[in-house]
């Protein structure tokens, strides 16, 4: 086909779709003998030769997509580094489902916080098949890929670690504690290191992505623990079987996964504070939930369902206050409350509006 293609100063354009599917093939053009054994796999042709080709064709610009882990990876960037783009489609965001469900806001936000952003799902209209398709996805396609990708024997501490990681999204973790988790669950004898190995699997994958904490006042980054944030919370909510629904931490990685679509780079606050307590200074580490940047810009985002009490308010913006510098300061609110800024310069917006590009962040 492509040795058919009329003039080289015409343009043309080239899709490939589903590229996962594709598989490795026998050369005919290269012999056994010729072949050192650490060499075999250049007997074979597989989709990066062809791509190689194309890509050696001026007049060709080739697009390629992929829906799991074969091209859900860095294998494509690191291949043709310098000689193509990587372009991520994210699940859905909160305005772009809203704009395709005729809902009202709030009934629209608590389906988004159920069901997520996966496109299939936002347009199946039965919710018993719209948990099975999310449930399917999840199993068949994303954790099915991950085993056989990497060749795993037993998916067992696989699954463990997911549901570990969905269970708490938001909260701080770190290998070891993944490994206890596993092994208390399983009764094995799993080593931080193979957990180290499936949390890169995961975040690979894009089922999950990982949050640094970053000392706001010393301007350094933490090792570990860190924080594990879910990429669809209806895949999510699937694997759970739809039982786990603490909405704090469900909110917490809506905000997250939106200021990751929007091209933001996030970490996790921590502010260390000092004080007397009975003659002795006490150094204590508080949060903010997320230190947001773009560019030499900055700004502080608490999430929080309210701050209904003074009690309440005190507590959510307790870091906040204590962050020793003048950069914007936003607490996000559950539901669609209007913006407000209190006597301390600090700025309230419900979660809906926020999420519908209503408030001006950066």
């Amino acid at each position: 086909m492509i040795s058919k293609t009329p003039g080289a100063n015409q343009q043309y354009y080239i899709f490939i779709d589903e590229i996962q599917l594709s598989y490795k093939v026998r050369n005919p053009e290269v012999r056994e003998e010729d072949v050192a054994p650490e060499d075999r796999d250049l007997l074979y042709t597989t989709f990066y030769d062809i791509l190689n080709g194309l890509i050696a064709k001026k007049n060709l610009d080739v697009y390629v997509t992929g829906s799991n882990s074969k091209m859900l990876s860095s294998d494509i960037v690191t291949n043709f580094r310098d000689r193509g783009s990587e372009i991520q489609v994210f699940p859905l965001s909160f305005a772009e489902f809203y704009a395709a469900v005729p809902q009202d806001k709030s009934d629209a936000f608590e389906e988004y916080m159920t069901y997520g952003g996966m496109p299939l799902a936002v347009l199946e209209k039965n919710i018993a098949e719209k948990m099975k398709y999310l449930q399917g996805l999840h199993k068949s396609v994303y954790l099915k890929d991950i085993v056989e990708r990497h060749k795993l024997k037993d998916d067992t501490v696989l699954e463990a670690l997911t549901d570990s990681l969905y269970s708490a999204v938001g909260s701080l973790t770190n290998t070891h504690t993944q490994a206890n988790t596993a092994n208390s669950k399983l009764g094995g004898n799993t080593s931080d290191h193979t957990i180290k190995k499936y949390l890169d699997f995961l975040e690979d994958a894009y089922l999950f992505r990982k949050a640094k904490r970053y000392d706001v006042k010393g301007r350094k980054y933490y090792g570990t623990p860190l924080k594990y944030y879910a990429t669809d919370i209806g895949l999510r909510n699937a694997k759970l079987n739809f039982r786990q629904q603490e909405r704090s931490h469900m909110m917490e990685n809506l905000i997250y996964n939106e200021l990751i679509i929007r091209g933001y780079a996030v970490d996790v606050g921590v502010v260390e504070v000092v004080r007397e307590k009975e003659g002795k200074r006490v150094q204590s580490q508080y949060e903010i939930d997320f230190v947001v940047n773009q560019g030499a810009q900055k700004i502080y985002i608490q999430c929080a369902l309210n701050v209904d009490t003074d009690e309440k308010k005190r507590q959510e913006t307790f870091s906040l206050k204590n962050s020793g510098d003048f950069f914007r300061k936003v607490v996000i609110l559950d539901g669609n409350r209007k913006e407000w800024t209190d006597e301390d310069g600090i700025t309230y917006i419900g979660a809906i509006p926020f999420l519908l590009g209503e408030f001006v962040l950066l």
